[in-house]
């Protein structure tokens, strides 16, 4: 179960802050305006808000494994959204960045 509600916060915290960045990039690349920037903001400071959220207490852990999931969902996000085709350097790059994060935060952890 632990597994499966850190895995859920980190889905939960990539879509608020690469929505968030998107929306504040809308704002401003694509002149849409203050309300896209100002929603974007909040969406920022949302996803601050789900990462405290994981069981593991470890900040360093979290947000570094949380670098391989923005990775793997900037690239998702990008294809569903904006249009964008990864290739395959790009797929491979972002599952190398999954089992960085299955490795940092899932790994066994006790004898050195």
């Amino acid at each position: 179960m632990t597994v499966a509600r850190s895995v859920l916060l980190f889905v939960l915290a990539a879509f608020a802050e690469i929505g968030g960045a998107w929306l504040v990039w809308q704002g401003v690349r694509e002149h849409r305006g203050l309300l896209w920037v100002g929603a974007g903001v909040v969406a920022l400071g949302l996803y601050g808000f789900v990462a405290t959220l994981q069981p593991d207490a470890t900040f360093g852990r979290i947000l570094a494994a949380y670098g391989g999931v923005f990775v793997a969902g900037s690239l998702a996000w990008g294809a569903v959204v904006d249009g964008y085709r990864p290739d395959r350097w790009d797929l491979a790059g972002a599952g190398v960045c999954l089992v960085g994060v299955a490795l940092i935060m899932y790994g066994p952890r006790g004898a050195a």
